[in-house]
């Protein structure tokens, strides 16, 4: 079955960090980039990351560069987004997207960041 789940979500405080990963299964994934985005509510959804074949990270939102990066692991499947010195605004339910036609998108994870 083609899929793909978020984890490592969670509630944690200002200044904190997480790692969120997305688990790829059913397709050869190194064959596609794998993008994270984030919805936070009442917003519409923004691309945070995009993770290439290679390994080449770009971080496409402003507001996280300096704070966030991303990886793979294309031995394990696995993507990644590293966060760093957290921010009550990066509050939002982060999904990871195989870009592809059509894309396929995980389920989500939240995150909340507060005190």
């Amino acid at each position: 079955q083609v899929h793909l789940v978020e984890s490592g979500g969670g509630l944690v405080q200002p200044g904190g960090s997480l790692r969120l990963s997305c688990a790829a299964s059913g397709f050869t994934f190194n064959y596609y980039t794998v993008r994270w985005y984030r919805q936070a509510p009442g917003k519409e959804r923004e691309l945070v990351a995009s993770i290439f074949r290679s390994g080449t990270v770009t971080i496409d939102a402003d507001s996280v560069k300096g704070r966030f990066t991303g990886s793979r692991d294309n031995t394990k499947n696995m993507v990644y987004l590293q966060m760093n010195s957290l921010k009550p605004e990066d509050t939002a339910v982060y999904y990871c997207m195989r870009a592809s036609s059509p894309n396929l998108w995980g389920q989500g994870t939240q995150v909340t960041v507060s005190e």
